[in-house]
């Protein structure tokens, strides 16, 4: 894989480098992605979620997939993750051979396996397929990113060679290719993308590319985004499709207050996501609906904190929320003392 090497280098040695964490300090997070992306308002659902049993859970942007993996597995108070399966998939790959990945992967579980995200392509409307972006000008996420790592992965399973790879975010990138600073960009995420539906795009100018190749369905599933899901796009269009996963870690409670605090969130989490969501389908973004709970990857564990909450028994500790206690008015207490007084003459 050409860009195996350098990738995988920098973002281990990165998650090795962050200290670990103290109770002293302890608060709950979820890291995402970007701010028009599906995780992070799948985050928000959850973070909702949590509001209605007194706990909060705070929702944290990132690069995306690779970036939230480290984070779980790293970085100071973050109990979950958002990660994309080929990203799982890359790791594991190469787990065995490589001590660093090793390392990387320790102790990180999945909580639960979530729905799957589209892998759009918006391409200029002359450019018809995955072959059409040879030479051309192609935005492929910026590092640490799932997106990066699954359209570095695409195209190099399809062997086609770009002109020139942009690092560049979708939320950066789509101002780029209206302007024709480049030719296309990758972008994974749950369609309807809020990137996507909140922005102009003309139609006769710009597309989704149709990503169909058969080498691909080894790794990827089959998709189709219907037409009229964004205004610029009104005829449907196949393409490919990848798991979002829910990731945690699988913390010690008898190691120390934060690993038995860190469970305690894990479990009182999975409990409320298990038991709520018919609610997270009603009222939470509409990839809620295509949650697949049975879609385990392979070889990754369920964390025993996440199990622990599934038990039927299990009640989380819900506090009710506390309700805001009004201050009595100074001269009103002035009054009453006062009212008290004069009917004693």
């Amino acid at each position: 894989m050409m860009f195996r090497l350098s990738f995988a280098a920098a973002t281990i040695c990165a998650a090795l480098s962050l200290n670990p964490v103290s109770a002293a300090e302890f608060e709950k997070n979820i890291m995402t992605g970007g701010p028009q992306g599906t995780y992070i308002q799948i985050g928000r659902d959850v973070a909702t979620l949590g509001k209605t049993c007194g706990l909060t859970l705070n929702v944290k942007e990132s690069a995306g997939s690779l970036e939230n993996f480290v984070g779980v597995r790293n970085s100071k108070n973050t109990q979950f993750g958002i990660v994309q399966s080929d990203v799982l998939e890359y790791l594991k790959t190469f787990e065995a051979d490589d001590p660093e990945v090793q390392q990387a992967v320790r102790g990180v579980r999945i909580m639960f396996p979530l729905y799957n995200e589209e892998i759009h392509v918006l391409a200029r409307a002359d450019i018809k397929d995955m072959e059409g972006l040879a030479g051309k000008k192609v935005a492929v996420g910026v590092k640490d990113s799932g997106t990066f790592l699954t359209s570095s992965l695409i195209l190099d399973i399809l062997q086609v060679k770009t002109g020139e790879r942009v690092p560049l975010n979708p939320d950066a990138a789509l101002p780029k290719l209206l302007s024709g600073e480049i030719d296309a960009f990758f972008y994974v995420a749950g369609a309807p993308a809020a990137l996507f539906k909140n922005n102009p795009i003309d139609g006769t100018k710009f597309h989704l590319v149709p990503i169909t190749e058969a080498p691909l369905l080894a790794t990827y599933t089959q998709s189709r985004i219907d037409g009229g899901t964004y205004a610029f796009q009104k005829e449907p269009v196949d393409l490919i499709a990848v798991k979002a996963v829910m990731m945690t870690y699988d913390y010690d409670i008898k190691r120390n207050a934060y690993q038995r605090e860190s469970c305690k969130a894990v479990s009182e989490f999975s409990n409320l996501i298990l038991n709520n969501l018919d609610t997270l389908q009603e009222t939470g973004h509409p990839k809620w609906k295509d949650v697949d709970l049975t879609a385990l990857p392979p070889g990754w564990q369920v964390g025993v904190c996440v199990k622990a909450g599934m038990a039927l028994d299990y009640k989380p500790a819900c506090k009710a929320p506390e309700a805001a206690t009004q201050q009595p008015d100074g001269n009103e207490e002035y009054l009453n003392l006062l009212k008290q007084r004069l009917k004693k003459k």
